[in-house]
C-alpha cells in the first residue's frame, strides 16, 4: 500500500531554514508527480509546492516562492522540500501528498514551528 512518512519539521528562529524530506513506498515513485501541503491551526490545508516526474518542472504556491525548492530523488524514492528565510506564518504540519490511482494519499505529516 502507498505510505508517505515525512521527517525532518523542528522549532526553528524567525530567518532560519529547515530541510524536510518524505520516504515514499508501495508505488513507483518515479512515475507521479508529488506535491506538499501544509495545514495551521484552524486553518484549512494549503497545497504548497509540486514537482513534477523528473524534477525538471516545478510550481509553488505564492506564499512560499523564492523562499522554498522542491526537490526529488528518484532513485532513494524520497522527496524533500528545503525551506529558507522561515517566517512565523509558515508555523504548520507539513505533509507530502501523492495522486494514485484515482485517490490522493497522504503522509502523516512533521510539524514545523517559527518562533518570532
Amino acid at each position: 500500500q502507498v505510505q508517505l512518512v515525512e521527517s525532518g519539521g523542528g522549532l526553528v528562529e524567525s530567518g532560519g531554514s529547515l530541510r524536510l524530506s518524505c520516504a515514499a513506498s508501495g508505488f513507483t515513485f518515479s512515475g507521479h508527480f508529488m506535491d506538499w501541503y501544509r495545514q495551521a491551526p484552524g486553518k484549512l490545508r494549503e497545497w504548497v509546492a509540486q514537482i513534477s516526474i523528473t524534477g525538471d518542472s516545478t510550481n509553488y504556491a505564492d506564499s512560499v516562492k523564492g523562499r522554498f525548492t522542491v526537490s526529488r530523488d528518484n532513485a532513494r524514492s524520497t522527496l524533500y522540500l528545503q525551506m529558507d528565510s522561515l517566517e512565523p506564518e509558515d508555523t504548520a504540519m507539513y505533509y507530502c501528498a501523492v495522486w494514485y490511482r484515482g485517490v490522493d494519499y497522504f503522509g502523516q505529516g512533521t510539524q514545523v514551528t517559527v518562533s518570532s
